[in-house]
């Protein structure tokens, strides 16, 4: 091989390996292979995956959350049918069924032609593009945010803003927001910032706009369902519906009773979460 072809397989080399690491256009997936996708970052592209197992939940086997249930599935079903729709920000107490409501929906809708995208919110900087990608096609998108919450200066919080009301850009008809999040107001809130009768040479000119602007995000969602810790008799109810969905008969559930408020108790919650790792636990022993 002489000089001169030696040089150009290196620098054939060399291309190949910085196409590897430079960001690539967001390409779309094949939507026949899911109903679920996620949008995850590799070597600074992104890249829209299909997850293959859709945890398989129904609408039916979600209880003690029935006017959330009826709010959301109401929401859903105008945007499938194609009439107006809100963004939607489920919030409230850890495990109460905010995340299995969303993939309940899913799977009711599927059929109809829903398709959900799960984006981190690390990743909500590319927004823009993942709405870009599915504007001209036929089905409805869900864009699923899980656990939103932000700390001060993160760049995907901007862009959640602005595409969900403000930006000269807007979100296509067929995508909608649905995000979760235990907080509230999605921004850390702090005592000073209430304090606006406080002024100092540092301060800010106007702090009362500081809690404005806190609070301006979750606004933009059009829709608030919010969720509430259950009480004794709920989380026992909980309990009794996945263990009928483990295929556990009428007797052994009622003598599960004492048991699964013991598992509350060492767990600290009696959450929907908790009410489905003790089902699991007893149902899988009870079976053995």
């Amino acid at each position: 091989m002489s000089d001169i072809q030696s040089l150009i397989a290196r620098a054939e080399s060399l291309l190949a390996r910085l196409e590897a690491v430079l960001p690539h256009p967001l390409t779309a997936p094949d939507w026949t292979a899911a109903i679920a996708f996620r949008y995850r970052k590799r070597g600074g592209s992104g890249l829209i995956e299909p997850v293959r197992h859709v945890a398989p939940i129904r609408l039916e086997s979600l209880v003690e959350v029935e006017p959330q249930k009826q709010r959301l599935l109401r929401n859903t079903e105008q945007f499938v049918d194609g009439f107006g729709a809100n963004n939607v920000l489920l919030t409230g107490a850890r495990g109460t069924g905010k995340s299995s409501l969303i993939k309940a929906c899913l799977n009711e809708f599927a059929p109809r032609g829903l398709r959900l995208i799960e984006v981190d919110k690390t990743d909500l900087v590319d927004l823009p593009d993942i709405v870009d990608l599915v504007a001209e096609r036929p089905e409805k998108f869900i864009v699923y945010c899980d656990d939103l919450s932000f700390d001060e200066g993160e760049p995907g919080y901007k862009a959640l803003k602005s595409i969900l009301d403000g930006s000269v850009s807007q979100a296509s008809d067929n995508v909608l927001i649905y995000a979760t999040s235990n907080r509230r107001h999605l921004l850390p809130e702090y005592m000073a910032e209430n304090l606006t009768y406080k002024h100092t040479a540092n301060g800010e000119v106007h702090p009362g706009e500081v809690v404005e602007e806190k609070i301006s995000l979750s606004e933009r969602f059009g829709l608030w369902v919010s969720f509430y810790p259950f009480s004794q008799d709920e989380y026992l109810a909980i309990v009794a519906q996945w263990l009928r969905g483990f295929a556990v008969d009428e007797a052994a559930i009622a003598a599960a009773r004492p048991e699964s408020l013991v598992w509350a108790l060492e767990r600290g919650s009696r959450s929907g979460r908790v009410a489905f790792q003790f089902a699991k636990d007893y149902a899988g022993r009870h079976h053995a």
